[in-house]
């Protein structure tokens, strides 16, 4: 059986383009699947896609492709078929009225599914009464602008069939569609199990996922997290996703003075390994068409605290089994179910567990089965007509040809490994793991592995890659069919220079050199680990890159000091922190040294409150900021020295799992006044923002804002720094005599760097 659906743009990211992806590889299994792109926008679709599958696009938009159609006289035109705001919304014109037209009245598929409601116009506009035509709702009925409705309503009544993704959605359908005859059948969308590693439910971690758009209700989820960290300030929330609500929970955040505990994550490429983190996911909808993230969340093994609304979120969760539902719309409900799964670890894993086996029942091939008995009771109840001779001659053609294709790829994937044999590996790709002992566990598919003897290297971005800047590791071969290549960099064994190295496979008996690319990195084990104790000190998280490219990024100091906690008021700053690769002395007393980048001779010192030989905290009032400054934006760079003479510790936050703090570590900006004029640095009635800030490094900062600063911004940017301190300047370091500004504050990153390890 030949199946296609029809998509507006397989080369984009989202749910309707995910949901498609999964189901129609599991039906490639069994039949002969294509999709069929409307529109082609990039080189590669943007989401994996199983081999199994043809890809056809319908019209080429690439500008740099020979032969795309951005010339065509038809292409913007208005569409004689699509709602306008359907095609405003989702680029339908006149030249994707001809293409769909051509390509529903020629294709020899035993069954069409439609994907949009425009799609769905064309399918009833255009289809053929050869073939099965079935039409998805991706969202729920009462959600579409009334011209999309009516348009989409209009055409189901010539399909032979019509799907929602839940069964709630199906009763709305029918009771609204009733007159049409048309059959309206629930089939959700599939997901893929993740290939991860579970979530075994101990990080004191909530994770939250998705657009942030006003339906995700994540301010509601906010408040809800106010009331859990004031009973368990440990636990923080975390939230991936992108969208114009940002700014606004951003707002937010500061406004409950949660910035030590709720986390704007940004996007992720792979949202599986982050769900794979966190003890609880949290879901706060204002309505769900079907609620992709709870599946995804729970086949990690993590239960979920959703929001009984509309549709979704019911028909997922079986509430108090392997989930909780809680009243929608209440911050209060929300937090008794956080708080609820917080105080019971053992309700909480076995919620997670019962999780994992419910999520079982959306896998690609169950769901593939449901389209299959769908597709088989259409034809019994009633037959397609038969396809017209022409189309029938091609079909058959096909067929006959499928042996002579199949031979043919053959021939071809003969040819190509004997390319890549000669070459090396081609792109090679990896799964990415830290272990419990915060060893970096790499693993790279047998595909284009053509050979006997290979080594991952890890190169030090920004050098020549040689001596200490090079690490090479063999990669052990597989044991069993099937089984990856695999390298093991441990981190006793490896003390890497400061900085970012990338991953390459290297063909030992040509040396041909080729950058790994990978499909997950799981760094969950880095939630609960500690550092290794001594000095120097060491950390290293491994990520994927824009590109998907393997990198690990490294910290290597003398000593570190790790700011835990940090409390930034109208007033100061405080943090509690961890010294590591260094004690305090009971003889001397720590100070906490403030210097500013542009001009080192304004420096200050503060106290620091020591616990034991190695926790501390300190206190820094904004007041000193401006009275030692002189009134100019600057940024203070913040270090402990340990005793007199001593190089200073640089105050930062590394340990964990988080790359770049920068980004997702942020605190609010207090405005504060000048003092009087006449005073150094004094502005009468002028007020300055001062704002705590994470550095590229991830080494604490405080930025000082001026009202006639330009920017707005933050981002530890000054006017420039002098080619050298004074003599006073380098004694409050500790350096001795006239150094480099540069010099005195990275001393505390100064190691001495290891041999190059060849293992």
């Amino acid at each position: 059986m030949k199946i296609s659906f029809l998509l507006q743009n397989a080369y984009g990211i989202g749910g309707t383009v995910r949901a498609t992806f999964n189901s129609a590889g599991a039906l490639a299994e069994r039949h002969d699947v294509e999709i069929v792109s409307v529109w082609r926008t990039h080189d590669r679709p943007s989401l994996p896609l199983s081999g199994k599958v043809r890809l056809r696009p319908l019209i080429d938009k690439r500008p740099h492709a020979p032969r795309n159609d951005l010339g065509s006289a038809l292409l913007g035109g208005p569409t004689a078929c699509v709602p306008r705001v359907e095609a405003h919304g989702a680029g339908f014109d006149a030249l994707t009225d001809r293409r769909v037209a051509r390509f529903l009245g020629r294709t020899d598929a035993d069954v069409v599914v439609a994907t949009r409601p425009g799609l769905v116009v064309y399918l009833a506009e255009f289809g053929r009464g050869h073939y099965l035509r079935i039409g998805q709702e991706h969202r729920v009925y009462g959600t579409h602008e009334p011209g999309i409705r009516a348009a989409q309503d209009a055409a189901i009544a010539s399909l032979d069939a019509h799907t929602t993704v839940t069964e709630a959605d199906a009763v709305t359908h029918r009771r609204e569609l009733a007159a049409t005859g048309t059959p309206i059948v629930s089939i959700p969308n599939s997901s893929p199990p993740p290939g991860t590693t579970a979530s075994d439910g101990t990080a004191p971690l909530v994770i939250a996922g998705g657009r942030l758009i006003p339906v995700k209700r994540y301010g509601l989820l906010v408040d809800a997290f106010a009331t859990v960290a004031a009973a368990h300030p440990h636990w923080k929330l975390r939230i991936y996703g992108r969208g114009p609500k940002h700014s606004a929970l951003r707002a937010r955040i500061d406004e409950l003075g949660l910035s030590d505990h709720v986390f704007l994550m940004g996007a992720t490429p792979s949202l599986a390994t982050e769900w794979a983190k966190g003890a609880i996911a949290a879901v706060t909808s204002r309505e769900e068409s079907f609620g992709m993230t709870i599946v995804e969340a729970m086949q990690c093994g993590t239960p979920v605290v959703a929001t009984d609304c509309p549709h979704g979120p019911a028909e997922i969760i079986r509430d108090g089994e392997d989930g909780l539902l809680v009243r929608s719309g209440d911050s209060a409900a929300v937090a008794r179910g956080l708080l609820t799964l917080i105080e019971d670890a053992d309700l909480r894993r076995a919620m997670g567990s019962a999780a994992r086996r419910s999520a079982e029942r959306y896998a690609p091939d169950h769901i593939a089965r449901r389209y299959e008995e769908l597709i088989a009771d259409l034809r019994a109840a009633s037959p397609p007509a038969p396809a017209p001779l022409d189309l029938r001659v091609a079909a058959g053609v096909r067929r006959a040809g499928a042996a002579t294709r199949r031979a043919l790829g053959r021939t071809v994937r003969k040819v190509g490994r004997g390319r890549a044999a000669r070459l090396g590996p081609l792109r090679p790709r990896s799964a990415c793991s830290v272990n419990a002992a915060g060893d970096v566990v790499v693993r790279l598919e047998r595909a284009g592995m053509r050979g006997s003897a290979f080594t991952l290297t890890a190169t030090r971005r920004g050098t020549e890659g040689r001596g200490e800047d090079l690490l090479a590791v063999p990669l052990r071969g597989p044991e069993t069919d099937g089984a990856p290549w695999t390298a093991v960099l441990e981190r006793r064994a490896h003390r890497l220079a400061e900085g970012r190295w990338d991953f390459h496979v290297v063909r030992s008996d040509d040396g041909v050199r080729r950058r790994v690319a990978c499909t997950t990195v799981e760094q969950r084990d880095l939630l609960g680990l500690a550092a290794l104790p001594g000095t120097p000190f060491g950390w290293w998280i491994p990520y994927p890159t824009v590109k998907n490219n393997l990198s690990l990024r490294t910290w290597h100091r003398p000593a570190h000091a790790e700011a835990h906690t940090l409390t930034a008021d109208a007033a100061s700053c405080a943090v509690e922190g961890t010294l590591y690769g260094a004690e305090f002395a009971h003889e001397e007393r720590p100070r906490l040294l403030a210097v500013p980048r542009r001009n080192p001779a304004s420096a200050f010192e503060t106290d620091v409150t020591t616990c034991g030989p190695d926790r501390f905290r300190f206190r820094v009032p904004y007041t000193r900021l401006l009275d030692a400054g002189d009134g100019e934006p600057e940024t203070w760079e913040l270090a402990l020295r340990l005793s007199p003479g001593a190089e200073p510790v640089r105050v930062a936050r590394v340990i964990g799992d988080v790359v770049d703090r920068k980004r997702t570590d942020v605190y609010p900006a207090a405005e504060y006044p000048y003092p009087a004029a006449g005073t150094p640095g004094g502005r009468a009635g002028a007020t300055a923002s001062v704002r705590p800030f994470f550095t590229a490094d991830n080494d604490l900062a405080l930025a000082l804002r001026t009202p006639e600063a330009a920017d707005g911004g933050y981002a530890g940017r000054s006017p420039g720094s002098p080619d050298s301190v004074t003599k006073d300047a380098a004694v409050l370091m500790g350096a001795p005599g006239v150094v480099t500004a540069e010099t005195v504050l990275k001393s505390a990153r100064a190691s001495s760097r290891p041999r190059p390890t060849v293992t």
